[in-house]
């Protein structure tokens, strides 16, 4: 059948008959996997916006009941907002930063940065109870809080701040450590001042960065579950009436058109950046310089001390969320104890949420590298049906552009219909690897993808020359090269899974809760201090599994890459 859709025509010369057979085989499965756990679920939002609560063909009069219910436009009102405030405060502190440390001398710049990231470690929550016990009832800041509360439109602004800064710094900061010395060079031979060189050439050849870095921050604080449902207050969001709409009133249609207005701004960010970045690599040039500031004792002094003074602000948020869970009862006994971290006596699952957790990361880490790098090489690699990868790197994109609460609306609608015979995964840890593999899928495959372009395509032909099959030179050549690649992905998938919250939240079943769930059900029970002990658990594993992947990554670099240095 395979052979049937792909004919031998597309097979490589020297490429017996079995080894096609094989390799389309493994193209064919993989575009299936992606059918099934991007394509279909995205298809069923689709559906399901059109259908009612009977299952009768409406149209789109679901979304015109959305657009006139003054609750939904009003919590849609408030994303816009929300997403615009925090854009106009995380880009030019995360632009600060990456500046200061492209184009400034400070010592330490590799600590500086991992600071500025860290973050990533934590899941969204995090920041939202720091800001409880900074800015709540019982907060010795409630006074800085405008409105004298922390529960409302500035809560969820610090909250989605602290959340969004380090994808604004990582996007900012790369863009910037491309820029051409010789540009700035050129610049002080003709006299132009440091506000001059700025204006004209920083700015400018960090265009698309920015661009870059105002799409995703958007989309993410759009798309965010967890700062909204801990200090939202009585300020809704469109995540959060998606989560009411489908879980508390099970109204499905609703919900769908909720999932496709947050799908649309995602989408069109995407778009957008895809065009942007053909633009900026137009402009690339290979003679370029990479640039190394001069020393400015002036500037210098300046930009450390503004590194400080954000580092002290993400540090102390994270101190914050840690210290809680060691503090007997906040603010009136300050004793330390470790009470907290018993679960037992909590809702939320306890121990169990953390196990399963620790189970849903490795099982996406370990099944999540291997199928991304398996469609890596397949599109990178094979030569035989053009029509097929093509097919399979257009669905291996697809989740960039989609935000995980809405890929799980999608899991909902679905898994959990009656008619699927897959209906019996809802509600399993098995299909929260399924989604959580699917959600992140893009950024690994075009991680690999970028690693297997640097290997030569003569292994592959001279392999082909000597009858030799095309999973031998995976097993043997590619595999091992591709190693340090390969851990890196291997540490994304695991923190994120440790992290992510947003797709997960549809998905969960009380026997099966995972630790980022457990912390907004402890949370909602009024144990904010066992939340707190949650969060910190997920940060301490996060942090732990990215120390040892580096560790582990250096040492594979180094029995591995040696070839390099010939």
């Amino acid at each position: 059948m395979l052979s049937a859709m792909w004919p031998r025509r597309h097979a490589a010369p020297g490429v017996s008959r079995g080894e096609t057979r094989i390799g389309l085989l493994l193209i064919g499965v993989l575009t299936g996997l992606l059918i099934l756990a991007v394509l279909l679920p995205l298809t069923f939002i689709f559906g399901r916006a059109v259908l009612d609560r009977q299952d009768r063909f409406v149209g789109l009069a679901n979304l015109w009941q959305v657009l006139d219910s003054p609750g939904l436009m009003r919590a849609a009102m408030h994303s816009l907002s929300l997403a615009l405030v925090v854009c106009l405060l995380a880009i030019p502190l995360a632009f600060a930063m990456a500046w200061g440390l492209t184009h400034a001398r400070v010592p330490c710049r590799t600590l500086w940065r991992q600071i500025g990231l860290s973050p990533l470690l934590t899941p969204s929550l995090l920041p939202g109870i720091s800001l409880v016990y900074l800015f709540g009832n019982q907060g010795p800041l409630k006074d800085w809080m405008p409105g004298g509360t922390v529960y409302g439109f500035w809560g969820m602004v610090l909250g989605e701040l602290y959340y969004t800064f380090p994808y604004a710094l990582l996007i900012l900061s790369t863009a910037m450590a491309a820029a051409d010395g010789r540009l700035y060079e050129a610049g002080r031979v003709l006299g132009a001042g440091p506000l001059r060189r700025f204006l004209t050439i920083t700015l400018p050849s960090a265009r698309y960065g920015l661009a870059s870095a105002t799409l995703v921050v958007a989309t993410l604080v759009m798309t965010d579950f967890g700062v909204p449902i801990l200090v939202g207050g009585d300020v809704d969001v469109l995540a959060v009436e998606a989560y009411k709409q489908v879980i508390g009133q099970q109204n499905f249609p609703r919900g769908a058109v909720i999932g496709l207005m947050l799908l649309l701004p995602a989408l069109l960010s995407f778009l957008l950046e895809q065009r942007l970045a053909r633009r900026q690599q137009a402009a690339l040039t290979a003679r370029a310089v990479p640039y190394a500031p001069v020393p400015r004792p002036g500037r210098d002094r300046w930009v450390l001390l503004f590194l400080c003074a954000v580092s002290a602000g993400l540090l102390g948020m994270l101190a914050v969320g840690v210290g809680a869970s060691l503090i007997r009862y906040w603010p009136y006994n300050l004793a330390p104890t470790l009470l907290h971290y018993q679960f037992g006596q909590s809702d939320g699952g306890g121990w169990a949420a953390y196990g399963n957790s620790l189970a849903m990361a490795g099982a996406s880490a370990l099944f999540g590298t291997a199928l991304v790098f398996l469609s890596a090489y397949a599109c990178e690699k094979m030569t035989l049906a053009p029509g097929a990868r093509a097919m399979l790197r257009c669905l291996a994109m697809l989740p960039m552009a989609v935000p995980g609460l809405v890929l799980g609306l999608g899991y909902v609608f679905f898994f959990n219909h009656p008619a699927n015979p897959l209906n019996g995964l809802y509600g399993s840890l098995a299909l929260m690897v399924v989604c959580t593999i699917a959600h992140f899928y893009s950024t690994a495959h075009l991680t690999l993808a970028t690693a297997l372009k640097q290997l030569d395509r003569e292994f592959e032909a001279v392999a082909a020359s000597l009858k030799v099959p095309f999973w031998l030179t995976m097993w043997r050549v590619t595999l091992p090269v591709c190693l340090p690649a390969l851990v890196d992905v291997a540490r994304f998938f695991f923190v994120s899974a440790m992290t992510t919250l947003s797709a997960l939240i549809f998905l969960m079943s009380p026997a099966h809760s995972v630790a980022a769930v457990s912390i907004i059900t402890l949370d909602e029970t009024g144990d904010t201090a066992a939340a707190a002990a949650m969060a910190t658990l997920v940060v301490l594993t996060s942090a732990a599994a990215s120390l040892l992947s580096i560790w582990l990554e250096r040492r594979l670099a180094h029995r591995t890459q040696r070839w390099r240095a010939g």
